[in-house]
């Protein structure tokens, strides 16, 4: 996961307005970098679907909060990267497709990385319902816990700013 927060977050500045009119001078190694470290993700089988089913209380969300990430990354990548290929080398009909729809491929990467940043917010507070240091002992430490925090937080995953391109532009 830390290597694709870095390569997006590297790749990020290029894409939050949308493709470029002329698509050339759009820097390739950073999207192929930000698509593959997004396809190299693998969802912990512990939210794989077989396996979250016996996830409860404060888990189950987390779970699907991760999930929502796994997703919307990986494929948010591979559609922008299947739209520069289109307005680069596709037929016409294709290439202005592309362009009209890649603010939703955007946003997705975005969505991603904030539902990584509502992670951070929410393990503390879960954390503190279910008994804290109390209930967790030694097996989950109020240290382990902020460090989690850290790790899935606004300053480390939140991309910014937003992007700014409309559906369409």
């Amino acid at each position: 996961m830390q290597s694709e927060v870095q390569a997006t977050k590297a790749a990020w500045p290029l894409i939050i307005d949308g493709l470029p009119a002329d698509i050339h001078r759009l820097p390739r190694a950073p999207l192929r970098i930000a698509t593959e470290r997004a396809s190299a993700l693998r969802l912990p089988s512990l939210f794989e679907d077989h396996n979250a089913a016996s996830l409860t209380g404060p888990a189950t969300a987390l779970a699907g909060t991760f999930r929502s990430y796994y997703l919307l990354t990986g494929r948010g990548w591979r559609m922008i990267s299947a739209a520069v290929e289109q307005s680069e080398h596709g037929p016409r009909a294709a290439a202005s497709f592309a362009r009209a729809n890649v603010a939703l491929y955007i946003e997705s990467v975005y969505d991603a990385h904030f539902a990584l940043e509502q992670i951070g917010k929410q393990i503390p507070i879960d954390y503190q319902r279910l008994g804290g240091a109390g209930a967790f002992g030694s097996s989950l430490t109020p240290s382990e816990v902020s460090a989690l925090a850290q790790s899935y937080s606004e300053a480390h995953d939140l991309l910014k700013p937003r992007a700014q391109v409309r559906l369409g532009s």
